[in-house]
């Protein structure tokens, strides 16, 4: 199952195991992972956009050593609310890991987070050469944790 509805995806957690966020970009697939509680966002990896199958190795991998809950894509939809190709190659991924897992997985609006990340990184005076490295999985955990922080929200209501 895949949505973008944060709430049926909520509905559909193990609520104790972690997530697994994914930013894919073109060149880099970034990753992170959630603690249990589902507080914390940490980067993981990053992996290179070349063979589809070395993700859902690694997605299995993870899920063997430490257990998933689900997985936060990120959804980078255009500014103006539309869906571009960007966006286009996250849906693909999501429906291509429903059918290679059997976690639910969320397609988060994550418009500018690699953007964001950048801006921190160049302010806290990184070298480009760090920030080459680490970018892909630093937006992975922005994107996981804005959905964290909706969690906590919805737990407090």
């Amino acid at each position: 199952m895949y949505t973008d509805d944060p709430q049926k995806f909520y509905n559909n957690l193990n609520k104790e195991l972690p997530l697994l966020g994914i930013d894919p970009g073109t060149k880099n697939i970034g990753l992170a992972i959630s603690d249990i509680n589902k507080t914390i966002a940490t980067p993981l990896n990053v992996l290179t956009n070349k063979k589809y199958k070395d993700l859902v190795n690694y997605i299995k991998e993870i899920q063997h050593n430490h257990g998933l809950s689900g997985i936060v894509i990120g959804y980078p939809i255009n500014m103006d609310g539309t869906i571009g190709p960007k966006a286009q190659s996250s849906n693909s991924l999501a429906d291509n890991l429903d059918k290679d897992t059997d976690l639910p997985i969320l397609l988060w609006d994550e418009r500018l987070s690699t953007t964001v990340i950048e801006k921190i990184l160049i302010s806290a005076d990184i070298s480009r050469n760090k920030r080459k490295k680490n970018i892909d999985k630093l937006a992975a955990s922005y994107i996981l944790q804005g959905f964290l922080d909706l969690i906590s929200k919805l737990k407090k209501s």
